[in-house]
């Protein structure tokens, strides 16, 4: 019987199983090995690890996690899970079972890209969600906007940080007369249909092709996909959830505590803002609450 039961070993799953290692806590972690930003040739923002492939980041990580020996690593995708608090079941796809105490749910989220050829081969390198992790290299270049929701209304003041040469796409939606004189007001050009194609050369956008044939040139295309949990997991527990603006989340109170006993949610699972400092913070977090549940057993 395992201490704790971590699903999910990127950023917040192995911040988590470094805590309780370290606590000399008996722990597995499962991951798939498929962290939402290995699209990115370089994460951000991080101190000490500025301009980092993410991937190389999360090696040297496993291997540290790995000297802990009450810590181990498992590779495979959690199936189902059972029980209750003090006594939770995992079954993998391989059939294997896993008894633990506690649960961390860190399985993280996936975006479900819009059919746009050429999307997603730009995808985390010049088509991009975060101007905070990725704005500085592309910084007083020509910027676009993929309109999804009344919240990319709010980005041109944001990017504005970075470049003051910014299109919003409309993608055919309507916005009201004064938003659209705020824009105007900022010099933020309107285009009022989609987007045909994204042009670009292994990654890097040159240009987009709208739905009137045009052709519109830019360094970055800034654009928020739905995006939804990569396992459910959640749904078998019967957690709370949140809405967001671009899909929904575990809900979770002080120290990433969900609605149900003994289970702990990090990472973008349960964040409406995603970065890896952010979800190394909450793994952290959810970690100390396990263990505080745990003494108090």
């Amino acid at each position: 019987m395992q201490d704790v039961i971590i699903i999910g070993g990127s950023f917040a799953g192995l911040a988590a199983a470094m805590q309780l290692g370290r606590a000399r806590r008996k722990v597995t972690v499962l991951d798939t090995g498929l962290n939402r930003n290995r699209y990115a040739e370089a994460a951000h923002n991080i101190l000490g690890q500025d301009g980092v492939p993410p991937g190389d980041i999360l090696a040297k990580a496993r291997a540290q996690v790995a000297a802990y020996p009450s810590v181990t690593l498992v590779s495979g995708r959690a199936d189902t899970i059972s029980g209750e608090d003090g006594n939770f079941t995992i079954t993998t796809e391989d059939g294997r079972t896993i008894g633990g105490k506690k649960l961390i749910l860190a399985y993280g989220i996936v975006d479900d890209f819009p059919d746009i050829d050429g999307f997603a081969a730009c995808w985390g390198k010049t088509v991009i969600h975060c101007p905070f992790c990725h704005g500085y290299e592309v910084a007083g270049r020509p910027w676009g906007l993929l309109y999804s929701s009344p919240m990319s209304l709010h980005g041109p003041v944001l990017y504005a940080n970075w470049t003051d040469d910014i299109t919003l796409i409309l993608d055919g939606n309507a916005i009201i007369d004064a938003e659209r004189h705020k824009l105007e007001h900022r010099k933020v050009r309107i285009v009022e249909g989609g987007i045909r194609a994204i042009n670009h050369q292994d990654g890097k956008l040159e240009s987009l092709t709208l739905d009137d044939g045009s052709t519109l040139k830019l360094a970055a295309l800034y654009a928020h996909p739905r995006n939804r949990p990569s396992a459910t997991l959640h749904e078998q527990l019967g957690l709370e959830m949140k809405e967001t603006p671009t899909g929904e989340m575990v809900a979770v109170k002080d120290m990433q505590a969900t609605s149900r006993p003994g289970v702990y949610a990090a990472g973008d699972l349960s964040m409406a803002m995603h970065s890896v400092t952010f979800s190394v913070n909450s793994g952290s977090l959810a970690a100390m609450g396990a263990l505080h549940s745990l003494m108090m057993d």
